[in-house]
């Protein structure tokens, strides 16, 4: 997975924390929890806060 892959991620992020508000976790936590992501391999330095709140958006509809 590439940073744009963000539907992805969001999956990703969803089955690997379950029980978690997608909208209470901090950037600098999402930034690190996708950078351990199996299957995640991209550049640290291309991402920024629009890569992360694209992430994050998708992880709150995924939750829907």
């Amino acid at each position: 997975m590439k940073w744009v892959d963000v539907y992805d991620i969001a999956i990703e992020l969803d089955e690997k924390y379950p029980d978690t508000d997608p909208l209470t976790v901090s950037f600098p936590d999402l930034y690190e929890w996708v950078m351990a992501l199996d299957g995640f391999d991209d550049d640290p330095d291309r991402c920024g806060e629009k890569v992360l709140e694209g992430i994050q958006m998708a992880w709150i509809e995924e939750r829907q």
